[in-house]
């Protein structure tokens, strides 16, 4: 297993030593990834002698190669031991300026950190808060554990002992399911623009983030994934686009979607289609702006209906193939919302029908999502509620047990 281990400014530094021998014994091919602080406890000879692998902290090295993000797209697992309160900080954030925050933001793999500070900085708020954080991103926390810490003090924050980081991080790894292995899949996420003039469009909230988790997903567990992306929030597809196995191709309005889509399913084992595409589009686009002082106050725009890409893809399905559309739907409860779950199901005539309750507060915008999976028996068959990688995976689990 390719397994990137992060070393950060901690005195338990010298632990993690032992940690790249256990997992080079064990066979494994690991990449030590230290920052300059961590330099300071245990030096790079070190790190090259027990690891057997040349290391270097600087994005600059080996730029030809693109390392500061081969590291990550390659790595199966990423263990950070000791993750200090600092790094813990910087992860909740993002903060890339050095190899292991680029490695970190490239990986799709499990993720495992090992804290290891003082019982005061282990338990203040702001690091509370990040370990909420990273927990809710599907970062694995080992630790800490009670103990003496240096200077003679006593208490949580201890690093735990480098043989138990090595088993709790090779269980996870051996746990990630590659159940999708061998199947190619084709998603669209994101809103549709749908042009009025040069300037303006008919656009809708969806940030896109539901679908790119959809492909994120699939493609941990193994999928060859197309992703169709409309417009989307910025950071969005970052993940997805440095994923070696998922495929992006944007486009803008319904009908450049639709093509897209089209080619993408193909051939696809699995089509879904979590974007919100646009029911009407502008009959006659203006090409040039439409200025207010060449009306009469009003405007009016004559709207024609897009195609119905869902169910065209329902229609042109090959045999063995599974279409699986979602329904955005505002409800005033749970009861009204899967009878209209229901209707669109069988007007789509889809597999499976992922329906969630959006409004003002709730799905847009938003980091978590709540799904109901209806089959094509209009049976309930999964319902998920929590981050959208989370609802993204029940999805999958749903998709596999119809395929079953």
């Amino acid at each position: 297993m390719f397994i990137v281990v992060g070393v950060t400014g901690g005195i338990a530094a010298y632990k993690t030593v032992h940690l790249v021998r256990a997992l080079v014994t064990a066979g494994h091919d690991v990449h030590v990834v230290p920052t300059d602080d961590a330099l300071r406890f245990v030096g790079t000879t070190t790190w090259e002698a027990v690891s057997r692998n040349p290391v270097t902290t600087s994005v600059h090295d080996e730029v030809a190669e693109v390392r500061h993000v081969s590291l990550g797209a390659r790595a199966e697992l990423v263990i950070v031991a000791p993750a200090t309160a600092n790094t813990l900080a910087r992860m909740a954030c993002g903060i890339a300026d050095n190899l292991l925050g680029v490695t970190l933001l490239a990986t799709t793999a499990p993720v495992v950190v090992a804290p290891a500070m003082h019982t005061a900085m282990w338990e203040h708020p702001s690091t509370v808060a990040n370990i909420e954080t990273l927990r809710a991103r599907g970062v694995h926390v080992v630790g800490p554990a009670d103990g003496p810490l240096t200077g003679g003090d006593s208490g949580p924050g201890r690093m735990v002992e480098p043989d138990d980081i090595v088993a709790a991080a090779l269980a996870l790894a051996a746990s990630a399911p590659q159940d999708l292995h061998g199947l190619t899949v084709a998603i669209s996420t994101g809103g549709t623009r749908e042009p009025i003039d040069p300037v303006r469009f008919i656009g809708n909230r969806s940030s896109g983030r539901q679908g790119a988790e959809v492909a994120l997903a699939a493609a941990d567990r193994g999928a060859r994934v197309r992703l169709v992306a409309g417009h989307v929030d910025d950071g969005v597809l970052v993940e997805a686009s440095r994923h070696p196995r998922i495929e992006v191709a944007r486009v803008s309005t319904a009908l450049q979607l639709r093509d897209a889509m089209h080619a993408a399913a193909v051939d696809a084992d699995v089509a879904v289609m979590v974007a919100a595409v646009a029911d009407y589009r502008v009959e006659d686009v203006s090409d040039v702006k439409l200025r207010k002082e060449e009306g009469d106050g009003a405007l009016s725009l004559r709207l024609v209906e897009n195609p119905d890409i869902l169910s065209e893809l329902v229609a042109l399905r090959h045999t063995g193939q599974t279409i699986v559309g979602f329904a955005a739907e505002t409800a005033a409860d749970d009861q009204e919302l899967l009878e209209r779950g229901r209707r669109k199901r069988a007007r789509k005539g889809v597999d499976l029908l992922a329906v969630n309750r959006v409004g003002w507060e709730e799905a847009f915008e938003r980091p978590d999502n709540t799904l109901v999976v209806l089959d094509g028996d209009d049976r309930q068959v999964a319902r998920a509620e929590g981050s959208k990688r989370a609802v993204a995976d029940a999805l999958w689990n749903a998709v596999l047990a119809q395929r079953a």
